[in-house]
């Protein structure tokens, strides 16, 4: 016995495997954890075990029990002794000795006194052999007996919960292989404890604030792998279930491309992901898209105002593949979702493709997505309508334009002038002046007066073309028309002859 009870802690030697539920009589001890951490580490479990006069459980000094603390809703930082025989009744401490003792099997001893031991006690055997250098496994023993015997109410199972959370916790903040957490976990599902959802994600979620992620994604392989089974409460959500939850991680901390590529991995290495999962990565492909977009948005603005050097083009050979490339997996996590998942992620996925062509600038693609949302009853917000008039037209689309225009006319003011706005720029964009200047004069035909910057840089724009073009009665004919709506001053043609030296002014 006391060979039993001097055996390396859970610490040095992990946690043995199990191929059945019957628990072999070879022990461990518990891994050093304290009744602060309960609470800290399973945030749901809130229990109250102790006395209910005293939140403190005062237990009897015995050579063979010592002292020990108590694990609860409080956290206790000292052990407390009392002389007060009321606390516990004599057949708790027999039944802590035989335990101990190890001669015979823990269901034998517990269902010699079952009568005798109330279940206050029974979660206090439970405590007991839950702390720092107790019989651990004797823990799990008599918790296994309670399910049988049908003790198990819900105030035991958050106790014992709380009691693998801790457990968990200290593996991964030791130096051993995530296999020994795999292996409590199946421990746990051994003894009727099935790991719930929740606690998967607090596994993920401790290697990845130790800076242990490599070990997070293994974690989650050999889940999957050895298909561990978990439960899901009524107010938890594993729609993307570990793989979902690992790439979401990946997500917050910005690595977005990552992301992606961890779902797709999964995927192609036979470990079938949660659908919910490809639906994260397509966000993750979106996210990273804007990411992109920003960045080239900067590097243009830098070398408009001279600050690097225009990009050659192999660099834009690049910068267009890695485009590609993200829209390529968009697409391909998009055929997974529709081939696995149900007619209710169809919108789901029509709507992260179209806000993955937005971001790539791609118009006619993103066009389709619109009316496939429609399609498939998910009316897209007006809005998303107008920024893909807007890519169309800076592309010069002309078809996509006109269908993107219908019913506007029947709409209201204030929408036909933000809709021919978003027209207008995107034509501005696009270097499409004249097609800008239709737009103007169209805006003032319905009585809508277009906003100063955009009329500016319609002129500027037109301007600007006379020199290429020499044209200039579009830019006569615009001003003109502003002129009489009183949106400008009256506008002075000057033209000179040179082989007169002539000057010729002539006020519009």
């Amino acid at each position: 016995m006391a060979a039993s009870r001097g055996l390396a802690s859970l610490m040095e030697l992990g946690f043995p495997l199990t191929s059945s539920c019957s628990f072999p009589r070879q022990r461990f001890v518990s891994p050093r954890f304290n009744s602060s951490f309960v609470a800290e580490s399973c945030s749901r479990v809130s229990i109250m075990i102790c006395n209910r006069k005293n939140p403190y459980f005062l237990v009897p000094k015995r050579s063979r029990i010592g002292e020990f603390r108590l694990f609860g809703s409080v956290q206790l930082d000292r052990s407390l002794t009392t002389d007060d025989k009321d606390e516990m009744s004599e057949g708790f401490f027999e039944a802590i000795e035989e335990l101990e003792r190890m001669v015979r099997e823990p269901s034998d001893v517990l269902e010699e006194m079952n009568n005798r031991l109330s279940s206050r006690e029974l979660q206090l055997v439970l405590v007991y052999f839950s702390q720092e250098g107790r019989d651990s496994w004797c823990a799990l023993e008599v918790f296994e007996w309670l399910q049988k015997e049908n003790r198990v109410d819900k105030e035991t199972m958050e106790l014992m919960v709380s009691i693998m959370c801790g457990w968990v916790k200290k593996l991964i903040e030791g130096e051993h292989d995530v296999g020994d957490v795999i292996n409590l976990l199946v421990d746990m599902d051994c003894v009727g404890l099935k790991p719930s959802f929740s606690m998967i994600e607090k596994v993920i979620s401790l290697y990845w604030e130790m800076g242990k992620k490599e070990k997070a994604v293994l974690f989650v392989k050999e889940v999957l792998r050895r298909g561990i089974a978990y439960t899901v409460d009524d107010g938890e959500s594993n729609k993307g279930g570990p793989i979902g939850y690992l790439a979401w991680k990946m997500m917050v901390d910005g690595d977005y491309y990552d992301a992606v590529k961890l779902v797709i991995d999964f995927r192609e290495c036979g470990l079938k992901p949660e659908v919910y999962s490809y639906l994260i990565a397509m966000t993750a492909v979106v996210k990273e898209l804007n990411e992109f977009s920003k960045a080239l948005r900067k590097l243009k603005a830098f070398m408009k105002a001279g600050l690097v050097a225009d990009l050659d083009i192999e660099n834009v050979r690049l910068i267009e593949k890695y485009q590609s490339d993200l829209l390529e997996d968009g697409v391909q996590l998009s055929n997974w979702v529709n081939q696995e998942g149900s007619a209710e992620h169809s919108g789901l996925v029509h709507e992260r493709l179209l806000a993955m062509y937005i971001c790539a600038g791609r118009g006619i693609e993103a066009e389709r997505q619109l009316w496939e949302m429609k399609l498939v009853g998910k009316q897209p917000d007006r809005e998303l309508y107008d920024v893909v008039l807007a890519i169309c037209a800076s592309q010069n689309e002309a078809n996509a334009v006109t269908r993107l225009l219908t019913g506007t006319e029947f709409a209201s003011s204030l929408r036909r002038k933000k809709t021919l706005s978003w027209l207008l720029r995107g034509y501005i964009k696009g270097g499409h002046f004249e097609d800008a200047s239709e737009t103007l004069v169209k805006m003032l035909d319905m009585g809508l007066c277009p906003e100063y910057l955009d009329r500016a840089a319609v002129l500027q724009g037109l301007r600007k073309s006379i020199q290429q073009s020499g044209n200039f009665e579009s830019y006569l004919k615009l001003c003109k028309r502003l002129s009489d709506e009183n949106l400008t001053g009256p506008c002075l043609v000057y033209l000179y002859i040179n082989r007169y030296k002539l000057w010729i002014i002539k006020m519009l």
